[in-house]
Parts: structure tokens; sequence; C-alpha cells
């Protein structure tokens, strides 16, 4: 259920440096952040969610999060717009 959300938005922020772009400008309405990540990769992510109040979803599979927000590789974090 958590991909399909993913896969349904128009323009998905991938990546950890441009989530964390986003998560200041306050553009941010859903963060997926995927378990099998590096810590070191997505620490700081969610803890700029946790400040702004922005819901973190954990997915299984850096592998899918990239699939599901349609790249050839895998996605630590992919950010939902409001």
């Amino acid at each position: 259920m958590s991909y399909e959300k993913v896969e349904q938005a128009k323009h998905p922020i991938i990546g950890s440096k441009q989530t964390q772009k986003a998560l200041h400008a306050r553009l941010v309405d859903e963060l997926y952040v995927a378990r099998d990540a590096e810590p070191h990769a997505v620490e700081e992510v969610i803890a700029l969610a946790s400040y702004t109040g922005v819901a973190v979803v954990y997915v299984d599979s850096m592998k899918r999060l990239g699939r599901a927000a349609n790249i050839d590789v895998g996605a630590a974090t992919v950010a939902l717009r409001k």
C-alpha cells in the first residue's frame, strides 16, 4: 500500500539532499524511508521530518521504493509534495 502512493505521485522528491531542501521549504506532506537504507544516509532527513511535523512512513526496500518513484536505482528516501 505504501508504495502505491509513491507510484501515483506526480512529482516525488527523490533522495536525501533534495528531500531536506523540500522539508526546509515546508513543501513535504509525507516522507517515505527505506528500512534497508544506511542509517547515516537517512537519520538527518528523519530528524528534520519529525521537527517539521511531517509523517514518516517506513517501507522495506530501497529497490522497490526507487521503482515506485520511477527511477532505475534504489531510493533511500522519497517525499511527497503537499
